[in-house]
């Protein structure tokens, strides 16, 4: 059976069931439990230090209001960041290459930080349609165009990371399908093409969490926005 390089990105099933929302929860289950005891091992205490790090970086910028968003915002993260590493493991298979769960993802988020500042602060939230001193002939087109580009946003969310992924995985298999077809062809350039493979998977672990962080840097300078 011929298989297309984008059979990767189908949802694996069993029995007629997707497989689907065991890959989402799956990651969920390789963190440690908490413990009651100041630190139980390296990797919760690296776990920690990792969260709290990444926390501060993403709530220094907003005030008070903000921080309420702390929790949700590194559950994502690492839930993000968990999910696409899982995904460059051989036969696994990433949810994050799906456009319906990254859209499931941004379009809540996004939606709830308009909302926010729609409901605190209406002025200065609608102010942002309208730049300051913008000319009186260009002020409906302008406020189109703002209006467009805030309905982007979830859009431009979710496109970036389902993009970003499935490109490193389509390169990934090309490159790998190529060193296969020439391993008894031509080894050394089968080689030569196993080494590029090698470091472009070290590359695409580094896309992965910064894919990740992206998407949660964004959602948080949206919400700074609106509070």
């Amino acid at each position: 059976m011929n298989l297309s390089f984008f059979d990767q990105f189908l949802s694996p099933s069993l029995l007629g069931i997707p497989l689907i929302a065991l890959a989402i929860m799956i990651p969920w289950m390789m963190f440690p439990t908490p413990s009651n005891r100041w630190l139980s091992n390296r990797l919760t205490a690296l776990q920690s230090s990792f969260i709290n790090r990444f926390t501060y970086q993403l709530m220094q910028p907003l005030n008070l209001g903000g921080h309420k968003w702390a929790t949700i915002l590194t559950a994502l993260m690492l839930f993000l960041i968990t999910i696409n590493l899982l995904g460059l493991l051989p036969y696994t298979f990433t949810p994050t290459t799906q456009l319906s769960l990254n859209m499931a993802l941004a379009l809540p988020l996004w939606l709830t930080t308009v909302l926010i500042g729609m409901f605190n602060q209406p002025t200065i939230t609608l102010g942002h349609l309208l730049p300051e001193g913008t000319p009186t002939p260009l002020i409906p087109i302008l406020i189109i165009i703002e209006t467009i580009s805030l309905f982007i946003r979830p859009l431009a969310l979710g496109v970036r990371l389902t993009a970003n992924l499935t490109a490193g995985h389509l390169l990934m298999q090309l490159i790998a399908t190529a060193a296969f077809v020439l391993i008894t062809i031509m080894p050394t350039v089968a080689l030569l093409t196993s080494l590029i493979l090698f470091l472009l998977t070290i590359l695409e672990v580094a896309v992965a969490m910064i894919q990740a962080y992206v998407f949660v840097l964004l959602l948080s300078l949206y919400l700074q926005e609106n509070v």
